[in-house]
């Protein structure tokens, strides 16, 4: 891969020729043969396999090539042909490949055989299936269940989910964190208490009903490639589509739908956004709160005539005292900490003031705030004014990440003891689960740091790496006991092994497997909360893989007692036994779970408040005063900034697929600051010039003042004044462990205190 950078403004759409060229390169980089090709043509298909990235909706009526460019590139490195085999550790240490790029890691090729890490040579070197799950088993037995953790990735199917939850659960363990905890929690916790559902309420179906849709924090061209199709049909019936962003992503301007044989040839493109809101990162709160005025004073005027006064006096609790507030706060306070003008919100508020039905849709860009949930509860306070909630064409539309990550918290990969059935699950297998909270994400990374966790066993993930204050958790990492990693390639994570390292290569969801009584499929939940099949077919990698189901089992065999209620060796050999089982435990989720699997667009688990059924204590949906009024948990103050954390197009979550960010003009390096001319001007600072950022938070639990990232190339950006953008996972080190979300714990990787230093 070259390393030469060039940094220019895209001035394309999204899609077009330019998704075409990226696949064709990466296709070409993976050495793809005819088998991609064909997979790609049973992704998101009812008889095919779910897209291993994100979690958006399969439709019931698909096109003919149900894919985006990310999926696709995932689905390409995932096929790849390259292999780690037990040659390649010969070639190289593990401290040799601790320079090596994230990119260059994965890139190496699918693990192959099971490995166990070497202190004496630094080198991962082979051993047999047999001889890994006894040496696991035997170092779990002689720990502290308390102390061991079980995390899970976002990709883990429903099943393997469920079994590595119940193995958890057997051990007596509660420690089961995941991605969850890193992105969506706060959808989680705060849609709960809010309306008694904690997940989106909305289907894929609604946004052919809804005539405007409220966007904030979320880059669909990036994150969820395939939206943009939903976006554009939107568009074009003439939805009103008001986003509220701190950049300017081209994903929510612009759109050349490459299904589009006449747009492809014409270059014709669609207008996205009708209005285009860059907030402030951290200033939902205060933009949110701006339109709920501008609405409740039209109402006001109007003797009553815009919001639903029948909705709020029967499904609500809580209108009048968000009404005071929004009343009594000024447009000042309200423009100082949205960094947005009275006369934008009350344009939004219009908008919002005269449609029938509005989806809100909203990603990490509200989650990973110190005060997400007050994010979240502005966002119920405004979609309660009028009713958008158990309606067609209206609701909440979070999106997901992982292409699972929803799904693994249905059946079960909680720490929390209260989300989760353990009277009738210990009824189902006679045994006494845990029953105190376990360890979250952050508690997990607590806990690493301080060397309480003793052991960590990861289905899937690349836990270190995406972790906050990363080069404390890398180095504490190594003091672990046990460290299991069940994995398809190579990651940062497993280059800093503890005194006992496995490394166990398992399946991909797109191959073949093949178990006892035959072909296996599994299952998966998307974003709208529906159940899907998905079916691999592809020549796995080696023949040495095991698949995950199979590997849960093995480590199971190897640790617990024998229960004569959990047949493993019976599971593995048939998934849908599996599937019996997470309907016993979740009869009213999983109803009739085998019969179901084939039903086009994915059966729907069901969400109570999707038909205003509020599970709150009052029974009611609840609006919320806020108390705060941005979301950034640290005060404003001189030459701190707000730096954002995000992907670029080439990647996925810690994947990095290249180096070429196209839309947003950065090619050939990650270590950059993106930066508002004016804020580079009263610093001094040039455009390429190089910069470090260094922490500037002083908060409970800890700071990060001894953190800094040098050697990053400051580009001019559009972007509000006050705030600085730059790639994830490389600028982790200087979240602190302690900057958090409050009750959900998501890391507050959107608004993370910070100061520029010039280089010397």
């Amino acid at each position: 891969m070259s390393d030469k950078v060039e940094i220019k403004p895209y001035t394309g759409p999204a899609g077009g020729w330019g998704s075409v060229k990226s696949l064709a390169k990466i296709g070409l980089r993976e050495q793809s043969g005819p088998e991609v090709l064909k997979e790609l043509t049973r992704q998101n298909k009812p008889d095919g396999f779910m897209c291993v990235s994100c979690a958006w909706g399969k439709p019931a009526h698909h096109h003919p090539a149900e894919f985006c460019e990310n999926g696709a590139k995932a689905t390409a490195w995932e096929l790849a042909r390259f292999r780690v085999t037990p040659i390649f550790f010969q070639k190289h240490t593990v401290r040799e490949l601790t320079a090596w790029r994230d990119h260059d890691l994965e890139q190496a090729g699918r693990l192959t055989q099971p490995m166990r890490y070497d202190a004496s040579s630094d080198r991962y070197v082979a051993v047999s299936w047999e001889e890994a799950f006894v040496d696991i088993g035997a170092k779990l037995k002689g720990y502290d269940p308390a102390k061991v953790v079980f995390y899970t990735s976002g990709r883990a199917s429903l099943e393997t989910s469920y079994m590595w939850q119940l193995l958890a659960r057997m051990y007596g363990s509660h420690n089961l964190p995941d991605s969850s905890n890193m992105c969506h929690e706060t959808t989680s916790v705060g849609l709960k208490a809010c309306i008694g559902s904690a997940v989106g309420t909305i289907h894929l179906e609604d946004y052919d009903h809804c005539d405007a849709i409220f966007y904030f924090g979320q880059n669909p061209a990036t994150n969820s490639p395939r939206f943009l199709h939903n976006l554009r049909s939107c568009a074009k019936r003439g939805v009103q589509i008001v986003v509220f962003n701190p950049l300017r992503e081209r994903g929510l301007e612009r759109f050349t739908d490459p299904q589009n044989p006449i747009e492809m040839a014409t270059g014709g493109e669609t207008r996205i956004a009708t209005q285009y809101h860059q907030v402030k990162a951290g200033g939902d709160i205060a933009a949110m709160l701006g339109i709920i005025k501008h609405v409740v004073r039209l109402d006001d005027e109007s003797g009553g005539a815009v919001l639903d006064h029948a909705f709020i006096a029967q499904h609500t609790n809580g209108f009048g005292a968000v009404a005071d507030k929004a009343r009594e706060t000024d447009w000042d306070e309200i423009e100082r900490e949205s960094g947005l003008t009275q006369g934008a919100l009350e344009a939004a508020g219009a908008v919002y003031a005269r449609s029938k039905a509005v989806i809100c849709v909203y990603g990490m860009g509200l989650t990973q705030h110190r005060h997400g949930i007050t994010n979240i509860q502005m966002l119920v306070n405004l979609m309660l004014l009028r009713g958008n909630v158990g309606k067609p064409g209206a609701g909440f539309g979070p999106v997901r990440g992982h292409s699972n990550v929803q799904g693994q918290r249905t059946v079960g990969i909680t720490e929390k003891p209260e989300l989760m059935p353990l009277d009738r699950l210990a009824r189902q297998f006679d045994f006494e689960p845990p029953r105190e909270l376990g360890w979250d994400t952050v508690a997990t990374c607590e806990a690493v740091v301080s060397r309480e966790a003793k052991a960590f066993l990861g289905l899937g993930g690349n836990f270190a790496r995406a972790a906050p204050d990363t080069d404390t958790i890398e180095a504490a990492w190594q003091d672990l006991d046990l460290v299991v990693n069940i994995a398809t390639k190579l990651n940062r994570t497993h280059l800093w092994p503890g005194e006992t390292t496995y490394l166990l290569p398992c399946l991909g969801r797109i191959e073949l497997d093949r178990q006892a009584t035959g072909a296996q499929l599994v299952t998966m939940e998307d974003s709208f909360s529906r159940i899907y099949p998905s079916r691999g077919r592809a020549t796995p990698a080696a023949e040495t893989l095991l698949s995950e189901p199979a590997i849960v089992a093995g480590i199971a065999k190897a640790t617990l007692p024998p229960n004569p209620h959990v047949d493993w060796d019976g599971w593995v050999g048939d998934y849908g036994l599996v599937r019996d089982a997470i309907e016993a435990t979740f009869p009213d989720l999983f109803a009739r779970f085998n019969e179901r699997l084939d039903i086009p667009g994915g059966f729907w688990k069901g969400v109570p408040a999707a038909h205003r059924e509020w599970r709150t204590d009052s029974g009611r949906a609840e609006f919320n005063v806020p108390e705060v009024m941005n979301a950034t948990g640290f005060d404003e103050v001189e030459g701190r900034f707000r730096l954002v954390t995000l992907r670029s197009n080439d990647q996925f979550n810690t994947t990095v697929y290249g180096y070429d960010d196209r839309f947003r003009g950065i090619k050939g390096t990650r270590h950059v600051a993106m930066m508002n001319r004016r804020d580079m001007a009263a610093l001094g600072v040039r455009d390429g010039e190089m910069v470090s950022l260094v922490g500037d938070y002083r908060g409970e639990g800890g700071d990060n003042a001894d953190k800094r990232i040098a050697g990053l190339r400051v580009v001019a950006y559009d972007i509000p004044r006050g705030c600085i953008a730059g790639y994830y996972p490389e600028l982790n080190p200087l979240i602190p462990i302690a900057h958090h979300a409050l009750e959900s714990h998501v890391l507050a990787a959107k608004s993370i205190p910070v100061r520029v230093e010039k280089a010397a």
